[in-house]
């Protein structure tokens, strides 16, 4: 098993910045990929990014690449989401997961272990 915990949400004003982080504990060795999802009310949960857990290796969202970065500390076993330039449309929910397997990064279905959220509020 592995427990994820967000935190770092908040209240921010467009053009803001803020950085969300995910510790993990428990079988963290088992990790392969973890990443970023969101959801805004009324709408489906969708991939913001991931980062592959041993190389670093990042991938974000067409949406939001360039202003939202990705990355880890494997020592402190932990995620980081830095949002840049944010917008009143990146409200929403933010949840972080990992997966064990290989499967899709982008596919919320392939991970196994997911936190209970924090809330992102973006005002214009």
């Amino acid at each position: 098993q592995v427990q994820l915990v967000e935190s770092g949400g908040g209240l921010v004003q467009a053009g803001g910045s803020l950085r969300l982080s995910c510790a993990a504990s428990g079988r963290t060795f088992s990790i392969y990929d973890m990443g970023w999802f969101r959801q805004a009310p009324g709408k489906e949960r969708e991939f913001v990014g991931v980062v592959t857990w041993y190389s670093g290796y990042a991938r974000a969202a067409d949406s939001v690449k360039g202003r939202f970065t990705i990355s880890r500390d494997n020592a402190k076993n932990t995620m980081y989401l830095q949002m840049n330039s944010l917008k009143p449309e990146d409200t929403g929910v933010y949840y972080c997961a990992a997966k064990t397997n290989t499967r899709l990064r982008t596919d919320r279905a392939a991970y196994d272990y997911w936190g209970q959220g924090t809330q992102v509020t973006v005002s214009s």
